[in-house]
């Protein structure tokens, strides 16, 4: 199987979400590929009650099944982030790099995929196997994870492998993750006349001032989970930024709105109702501002998988790439909190992003030879190698 055309060929369908036009496209490239390598396949149509109404949610699942053996489900995706100012959907190859929207995050790793698991296609597999190829992960996609679920049972006590992941070891945990938009309200009037007026803006100042002293003390927040050294950290750690803010509508009116959106990242030992009752305490400190929570979403912290199977993957990867090791990914999803919770499956990770790969940004690349690597591990790992 020629991976390299294969990956060229998906990253020229923009499957940017939004608007996410072009997931059927898609998988109904990738679907006889897997049915190449002798694997049964099938295309489920999302229902819009289980993707925010939205039509043209189809994803692939593609099964080797093996019952009796473990459960072992790859997960991936195929939508990207938008891009804008480079050439991102029309691939190119230059000195051992694949250059394109979602080379690395993370369509490499479904050719990686491919290739390795049509290299024992004819050998016997050591687990019973499924792949998820889904959609929306970069927006939220935990409604569609959950309707999928149906169709790949077993699902208590499965392995779980996510192709979502960085290159090299083996991701053991994730961050939890808390996303709020807070809306400041003010009084609009000219701004010479400002004393008759609440500017939001400046209200807002006094929000974030707030927010920041809370960030000194939630940045001292350390994870046992060691987290990989290309990070430049030695544990993982917990975060609280403002990402973005808006407000005022021209430079002589006194703004009657702004709005502060921020992002808490949880380390797996914190709680996420704890996390959210510690901002609203801060937001509830803050006098003389009219406030409002726009909205939120919480992403659950799940405990790190330190299952012998991650072991043992890791030794593979050390078979191959000669060097290896169990972190904790400094990144959250939904997609982690549905598998332990829900499925009661244990999560981790292994895929071909690494931290110079630029993703989600200009010239994102992967490199050939992770999506080799990757597959020869992946070859190793079902057949018990």
């Amino acid at each position: 199987m020629d991976y390299l055309r294969v990956l060229q060929d998906l990253i020229s369908i923009d499957t940017s979400v939004p608007p996410g036009n072009n997931y059927g496209k898609a998988v109904r490239y990738l679907e006889p590929l897997f049915r190449e390598i002798g694997m049964e396949t099938q295309l489920i149509e999302i229902p819009r009650e289980h993707c925010g109404g939205l039509g043209g949610r189809v994803n692939l699942l593609a099964h080797r099944r093996n019952p009796g053996k473990p459960r072992l489900i790859f997960y991936s995706h195929v939508d990207v982030v938008p891009a804008s100012g480079w050439p991102a959907f029309s691939p190119r190859v230059a000195e051992g790099k694949v250059f394109g929207r979602g080379a690395a995050d993370m369509k490499g790793a479904i050719p990686a995929l491919l290739h390795g698991l049509n290299d024992v296609r004819h050998s016997e597999l050591a687990c019973d196997v499924s792949v998820m190829v889904t959609t929306d992960e970069e927006v939220g996609q935990a409604s569609q994870i959950q309707y999928l679920g149906q169709f790949l049972q077993p699902l208590r006590g499965a392995y779980v492998h996510s192709l979502d992941s960085d290159f090299g070891y083996v991701s053991i945990a994730n961050l939890g993750a808390i996303h709020m938009e807070i809306r400041v309200k003010g009084k609009s009037v000219h701004s010479a006349l400002s004393h008759l007026g609440e500017n939001a803006i400046e209200k807002a100042n006094m929000v974030m001032n707030a927010l920041m002293a809370l960030k000194e003390k939630v940045s001292r927040r350390e994870s046992a989970v060691a987290t990989h050294p290309a990070t430049g950290l030695k544990k993982m750690v917990a975060r609280l930024n403002i990402n973005m803010i808006k407000g005022g509508l021209k430079v002589n009116i006194v703004p009657d709105e702004c709005v502060i959106a921020v992002d808490r990242r949880l380390i797996p030992e914190e709680d996420v109702d704890d996390a959210e009752k510690e901002l609203m305490e801060t937001l509830t400190s803050v006098k003389g501002v009219n406030w409002e929570v726009a909205s939120v979403v919480r992403i659950p912290t799940i405990p790190a998988c330190d299952d012998p199977i991650t072991e043992r993957l890791s030794k593979v990867v050390q078979e191959v790439t000669g060097s290896s090791g169990r972190y904790g990914e400094m990144g959250s999803g939904d997609f982690g909190p549905i598998v332990a919770n829900e499925w009661k499956a244990r999560l981790f990770g292994l895929g071909v992003i690494r931290t110079e790969c630029n993703i989600h940004g200009k010239d994102e690349f992967v490199y050939q030879k992770d999506i080799e690597d990757l597959a020869r591990v992946i070859a190793m790992f079902v057949t018990g190698g």
